[in-house]
């Protein structure tokens, strides 16, 4: 009996055919993989006026004959990706994308697949205006490619010049710091500070019978600590650029515990997570902070009610902005590195316990706008100590300054983004809100 090529594999064959010249007519390569792939179709490499930048994007084409999506009507629909589909992506080290195409009316519509994308949350959820493979997605696509961790990043245009931000803050820091030998290890060291009948602080970092800190420990609490006569005060810059590695996370160590003192009155740390992130101030209360952006007086609702849509007397969940920091020493510069992210509760003080898919449903609305707001955001609020009194946070005692961040660094670049690309309007953030609430 003669070989048989079912309908489907026919279908899946003129889907790839089409994504690949769908990629070529924006300007993009397109290598397929051949009949060994195993959930991804082909890489899809980034051009800039015909010029390849190895830039690559993996590629999975889904095709369907005529049916509709799962919920299509004239905005959008969903789409169900497999659980096996999932799991094998998320140790791809390529961005991903799911193409999907619909023979009858040659519809491209595409989407990235997120990294934190979890086997409970797999459904996607297509707009049919800003989710079509065309040229208008060649900006958004390119942006895929330039890995969010490590030192910094920014959001590659290809337009026609302009500035990247830098997700890093330049630290300045006191001259001297404090060191002393002290009997206890760091958890005895915090039971005595908790014991005592003053105020504990935990500014400090105690290694092999060593105390450091940049507030001196003979006027504060931390007497309780420390072998008072063995308190010398040394040239910050001889522990801050020390070659040895342990030495060098002894002291992000440090910085970290100042930091937390020094925004206590407005950010609460997070230990399992490792984040920092606004504090409410009242039960269901959204907080809004003032500052100014790049270029005009802006707002941020740090903290922000999300009501039920069903009934808008009820509070779904409140969303914190966040941020997870690392601490890291480029050259003779140690900088505060910024990921912004958001933390979920109740009411404003008890913590979801589900907030995985609230997380990664936001994330995938935020753009490289919301991106760079953040960072900016964030820089003035670190920075307000410094500057005159706001409306809303209080300037805090200068003393307990110690920490001082500069301007993120900005890099000048070729091409720029278009401002479609960079923006969501006030319109896309409703919608975003609105987005939250069914995801719940």
């Amino acid at each position: 009996m003669s070989k048989i090529i079912t309908p489907n594999q026919l279908l899946g064959e003129i889907g790839e055919t089409a994504a690949k010249s769908k990629f070529l007519s924006i300007g993009f390569q397109f290598d397929s993989r051949g009949r060994l792939e195993a959930g991804i179709d082909g890489i899809a490499e980034v051009m800039d006026q015909g010029r390849p930048i190895a830039k690559m994007i993996a590629v999975q084409v889904k095709a369907t004959e005529s049916s509709k999506y799962s919920s299509e009507d004239e905005q959008g629909f969903n789409y169900l990706l497999k659980a096996k589909d999932l799991e094998y992506w998320r140790s791809s080290n390529l961005p991903i994308i799911i193409v999907l195409y619909r023979k009858s009316d040659e519809s491209f519509y595409w989407k990235e697949i997120p990294k934190d994308l979890s086997s409970e949350d797999r459904r996607l959820s297509f707009n049919k205006k800003t989710d079509i493979l065309d040229v208008n997605a060649v900006d958004r696509l390119a942006a895929l490619t330039v890995p969010k961790k490590g030192f910094g990043y920014y959001v590659p245009p290809l337009g026609n010049g302009e500035e990247a931000l830098v997700n890093i803050l330049p630290i300045s820091m006191p001259n001297e710091i404090f060191v002393a030998s002290t009997p206890y290890s760091p958890n005895k060291a915090a039971a005595i500070l908790l014991d005592s009948d003053n105020a504990p602080r935990f500014d400090w970092v105690i290694k092999n019978n060593t105390f450091w800190s940049f507030a001196d420990p003979r006027e504060s609490v931390c007497n309780l600590i420390v072998d008072i006569d063995q308190v010398e005060a040394i040239e910050t810059d001889y522990l801050a650029l020390h070659e040895d590695l342990d030495e060098q996370h002894n002291f992000s160590f440090l910085l970290k515990n100042t930091l937390k003192r020094q925004v206590y009155d407005d950010l609460i740390w997070h230990k399992e997570k490792k984040i920092f992130y606004f504090k409410a101030q009242e039960k269901d209360t959204s907080r809004t902070f003032h500052y100014e952006s790049s270029k005009n007086k802006t707002e941020a609702d740090v903290v922000k009610v999300i009501m039920n849509k069903g009934n808008e007397e009820l509070v779904d969940f409140v969303r914190h902005h966040a941020f997870s920091p690392r601490f890291e020493l480029l050259g003779d510069q140690w900088y505060l590195i910024i990921n912004p992210t958001y933390f979920f509760t109740y009411n404003g003080f008890t913590p979801h316990s589900y907030p995985q898919a609230l997380l990664s449903g936001k994330k995938r609305m935020d753009n490289s706008a919301s991106l760079r707001g953040q960072v900016i955001m964030w820089h003035r609020f670190l920075t307000q100590y410094e500057q005159e009194k706001n409306d809303l946070f209080n300037a805090g005692n200068e003393e307990d300054v110690i920490l001082k961040f500069g301007e993120p660094p900005k890099i000048s670049l070729d091409t720029r983004v278009p401002e479609d690309v960079w923006g969501a309007g006030k319109k896309a953030a409703k919608d975003n809100d609105d987005q939250e609430r069914m995801a719940v």
